[in-house]
């Protein structure tokens, strides 16, 4: 009989063991479970050392090789925006690479309408980091901080090959398509036609879009006239110009820059360059802005510290992957983001990697002229 309840205590003590083991990791089961046969066997052999100290030495086996081999994860939320656009395309790859490079950190894009609803989910909470498109970034609360830049993102019109415009002027009074409503390209568009002396609202039959990639077949079929986007690799402008037929791409002339830079001084004159879409056969400068990786207000500086240092050290298969993605560098972060809205973790990183003293390095696709 004594035996017998001895057994059972055993058994239930495994029990424990077992349900600590599997609330915390997989590796922690296996090797508590090896160690129990080790001990059971023992125990059926009448090597028996006592039922306290066999629980004690499985649960101390199990903490050491937790401990030692397999660090918590700290779940990290992403924002993005509405399906079908760039910042999407870009977030998968961020989530790909920073959760490889640190296995400690599980990177989770979450769609979202776009950089204006992702500056109040950071004020909120809500959301850990998301992205944020340039003129969003500059007017947002100075208690979100810039984890990373990154790209530089050219403004632009698209229109089919064999539509008859070839100016801004010429899509004067069409419809044109200007992105998610929530979008900070729609905002980009609003900037940049303020500074040709024209409205978006009133002197273009202006389509918001539901979704980003919505755009694209609205000009296809003639619904609108003009998609207008940024950057290199944003997807409207890649199903545009590999549709049959082809695509045309529009932006201000060089007069038209100049009055745009005057009166909105922070945009930058960015250039894309020849091939980086079919129909671009030729440099083709136009207007722009950086775009923003940037945190909630209480964001713990190891965590940022730690992104950085992943981002960091995953640039070249960051840029591997996606064209656009190559510009996303310590050094134009240094580089592209005012230091008082560094977050403090990426700022130390930064300073231990000496990144306030290095050169930028030129944006690849859309370059500063």
């Amino acid at each position: 009989m004594e035996r017998l309840v001895e057994s059972e205590l055993l058994a239930k003590r495994h029990e424990l063991v077992d349900g600590r083991v599997s609330g915390q990791h997989r590796r922690r089961g296996i090797a508590g479970q090896s160690q129990r046969r080790e001990h059971e066997r023992d125990h059926a052999e009448g090597n028996e050392g006592g039922v306290e100290d066999l629980v004690d030495d499985v649960l101390e086996h199990v903490e050491r090789v937790y401990d030692t081999r397999v660090p918590d994860t700290t779940v990290v939320s992403l924002g993005t925006a509405t399906p079908g656009g760039g910042f999407p395309l870009y977030c998968g790859a961020i989530a790909e690479i920073v959760n490889a490079e640190d296995p400690t950190l599980d990177v989770q894009p979450k769609n979202t309408k776009g950089s204006t609803e992702n500056v109040p989910l950071l004020e909120a909470e809500k959301l850990d980091i998301a992205l944020v498109q340039g003129e969003v970034a500059l007017d947002a609360p100075k208690t979100l901080r810039i984890l990373f830049a990154m790209y530089p993102s050219p403004g632009m019109f698209v229109v089919r090959a064999d539509a008859p415009y070839r100016t801004i002027e010429d899509l004067r009074g069409k419809p044109v398509a200007f992105g998610a409503q929530g979008s900070g390209l729609v905002i980009l568009a609003k900037v940049v036609l303020d500074g040709l002396g024209l409205d978006r609202d009133r002197d273009f039959k202006a389509i918001f879009l539901e979704k980003a990639g919505d755009g694209p077949a609205m000009v296809l079929d003639g619904r609108a006239a003009a998609l207008w986007g940024a950057g290199v690799g944003w997807p409207g402008f890649t199903t545009m110009a590999s549709a049959p037929g082809g695509a045309r791409f529009i932006v201000p002339d060089k007069d038209g820059i100049a009055r745009i830079l005057a009166k909105h001084g922070f945009l930058r004159p960015l250039t894309v360059e020849a091939g980086a879409y079919p129909g671009i056969d030729a440099p083709l400068p136009s207007v722009g802005s950086w775009s923003f990786i940037m945190t909630r207000p209480s964001l713990p500086d190891d965590v940022a510290y730690r992104l950085a240092r992943a981002i960091h050290r995953g640039e070249a298969k960051l840029g591997a992957k996606l064209a656009q993605a190559r510009d996303t560098t310590a050094a134009n972060t240094s580089s592209a983001a005012a230091p008082e809205r560094l977050h403090p973790g990426v700022a130390r990183y930064l300073r231990e990697l000496g990144g306030a003293s290095r050169t930028p390095q030129a944006p690849h696709a859309p370059r500063p002229e």
